[in-house]
């Protein structure tokens, strides 16, 4: 059985967040999914109508918007004064993937994926991967700064893994 939530005014905060927040990586995402309607589904939810609480959705989250698509096993959005605060999303792993304006796909996967929207930061934890068409970074920890544009990556324990692909130009070099 599937349940949607459905609270007009918590979904549209929670639209707004995952577009301006998950989809705001260090790569442009697509734009337009922004002013797309958002679908979020779950096998179960809990949630307060107030204006400060909680919506916790559970068991096969489905959050699709355009070309953006989150899935995970939990997640928790907590509004005050009626206005998002922050999204916590679990998996194993949770997932996102959003196809960028000027081509290709970003994908993201982590034990955890928090956006703050107070810090106005991004948190990923629990062997991350982040792959776009540019390159890949992996870690235990990421965290970006939507602000800065600061990206700090680390671990307990782990190694910081990039690859960077070389930029196509349509001219392979024929100097070795």
């Amino acid at each position: 059985m599937t349940a949607r939530y459905a609270e007009p005014r918590a979904t549209a905060l929670l639209a707004a967040l995952l577009a301006a927040s998950l989809a705001a990586g260090p790569a442009a995402s697509r734009t337009s999914d922004r002013n797309q309607p958002m679908e979020i589904e779950a096998d179960h939810a809990d949630a307060t109508l107030s204006a400060d609480g909680t919506a916790t959705l559970t068991d096969n989250v489905r959050i699709t918007q355009g070309t953006l698509l989150i899935e995970a096993d939990r997640a928790v959005v907590t509004r005050r004064n009626g206005a998002v605060a922050k999204a916590v999303l679990e998996g194993t792993p949770a997932t996102l993937q959003q196809e960028k304006d000027e081509g290709g796909l970003t994908r993201a996967r982590a034990r955890r994926i928090e956006y703050d929207l107070a810090g106005d930061s991004l948190v990923l934890t629990g062997a991350v991967e982040v792959s776009e068409p540019q390159g890949r970074l992996s870690g235990e920890r990421i965290v970006y700064d939507l602000t800065s544009g600061q990206l700090r990556a680390g671990g307990e324990g782990g190694r910081v893994r990039m690859r960077i692909e070389p930029k196509a130009n349509g001219a392979a070099s024929e100097a070795r």
